[in-house]
């Protein structure tokens, strides 16, 4: 018996590393993509700012206002997601943000900036909580940290690519075609997404069952293996009134805040420490993100090791904290503000990493499709209030130490608020996975 239950954790093991090969890149891809033109405007700052006349408080509504639409169309998107399928869904969310990505260039004025920032977060709606949700029917809990470590690499890697990336093109591209070089950033940022569209019905299937790439045996040993758990929920309704479900998206609502605060003013606090050159800036803000690609992933790993998630949430947030506040302290003085700045990244997306494993936990069945997006809608709002809160504290005062000063007071909520999930936020001894994701 021990033998044969070897070699079916071999296989099992086997089957794992076929899944990952075949469905963690192109979603990371994908996610990085989402990422890069949801903060490729923190960039594109630095130029179209200038040239079409935004104030600093204007720059903010129009990047936060994105994620109002987002907000207004993420649950029906992620409703309708059991029905539509992952292909079906992925392709049309991927094409048409792309395309209204690309027609960033065609901003002339605040109303088309706002209308562009809005329709983007529209088309976006459900596309990470899908994916989140795509991802239980294929890994089991206990790979589940492992498995966001790898997908959500995209942020902290769409910090490294588009920091060099978003810095060359619009030094390299400028007035090519007679277009400023912000116009070729949205344009070459956003039309990959187009393909990545149509790309997706033939890459992905939308489930195990559905795969023509698995093995009728490789279908059976992963339907085998599916952790059925106790379904809390039999409908939206239900999961609507869950108050566990609105203490997630609190947590969730804590470390976003800080997320974009970073993704969207990081260029202009270097540049404030006295970095000129747009691509110098690029690289420079690409540091703190190199770091937090490996410290992420270890996070996932040790969650999954130690069978644990609402403890590495909490200490990871109050270190981003002391790193938030350090680089505040800071502020002007390159060197310094770039070290904090690395620890309050890093640590903000290893206490990122680990919570998205506790919602596919909790939430069971197609109503988790359902929670997962009510659990990101509320937490998106934040994408709105903290560009906002930055954005006029820097008109009223000149600079962004008090918006930050707000930041690192949200991220000590956050890692308070994580600590109250401890309970269910742990898998039994039983659970915990000695596979290799």
């Amino acid at each position: 018996m021990a033998d044969e239950r070897s070699v079916q954790d071999g296989a099992f093991q086997s089957l794992i590393a076929k899944l990952n090969w075949r469905l963690l890149p192109f979603l990371l891809i994908c996610y990085v993509f989402a990422t890069l033109d949801r903060v490729n405007i923190g960039f594109a700052k630095l130029q179209m700012q200038g040239d079409l006349g935004l104030s600093d408080a204007a720059y903010g509504l129009g990047a936060g206002i994105f994620f109002i639409g987002y907000m207004m169309f993420e649950v029906p998107s992620n409703l309708m997601f059991p029905k539509w399928g992952a292909r079906k869904t992925f392709s049309r969310i991927l094409i048409l943000w792309g395309l209204t990505s690309a027609s960033m260039m065609f901003v002339r004025n605040e109303t088309a900036f706002y209308v562009l920032r809005f329709l983007l977060g529209v088309f976006e709606a459900g596309f990470a909580p899908g994916m989140f949700f795509y991802l239980t029917y294929w890994y089991g809990k206990a790979n589940m940290g492992r498995v966001m470590g790898i997908v959500l690499l995209a942020g902290p890697l769409t910090g490294v690519i588009s920091g060099p990336l978003s810095g060359g093109i619009m030094t390299h591209m400028a007035g090519v075609r007679g277009l400023h070089g912000w116009q070729w950033l949205f344009v070459l940022e956003g039309i990959p997404c187009v393909l990545l569209g149509i790309l997706a019905p033939f890459v992905l299937s939308d489930k195990p069952a559905d795969a023509r790439w698995l093995s009728a045996a490789e279908r059976a040993l992963l339907a085998s293996r599916e952790e059925p758990g106790t379904a809390r929920h039999h409908s939206f309704s239900q999961v609507a009134r869950d108050p566990r479900v609105y203490l997630m998206a609190m947590v969730l609502f804590c470390l976003l805040n800080v997320a974009y605060a970073i993704a969207f003013w990081l260029p202009t606090m270097i540049r404030n420490s006295g970095v000129g050159d747009p691509l110098s800036i690029g690289w420079l803000s690409s540091a703190p993100a190199a770091v937090a690609c490996v410290v992420m992933v270890l996070a996932g790993r040790i969650s999954d090791r130690y069978g644990e998630r609402s403890r590495h949430v909490t200490i990871a947030a109050l270190i981003s904290a002391i790193g938030l506040a350090g680089a505040t302290v800071f502020d002007g003085r390159l060197v310094p503000t770039l070290l904090f700045m690395t620890l309050a990244v890093s640590m903000m997306y290893a206490a990122y990493t680990v919570f998205w494993t506790m919602p596919s936990e909790y939430l069971k069945g197609d109503s988790a499709a359902g929670g997962i997006g009510l659990i990101n809608t509320i937490a998106l709002s934040s994408g709105f209030v903290s560009p906002n809160i930055i954005g006029l504290s820097t008109t009223l005062t000149g600079g962004t130490r008090a918006g930050m000063t707000v930041m690192v007071v949200l991220m000590v909520v956050g890692g308070c608020l994580g600590f109250l999930l401890r309970r269910n936020a742990s898998l039994p001894l039983s659970a915990r996975s000695t596979n290799r994701v």
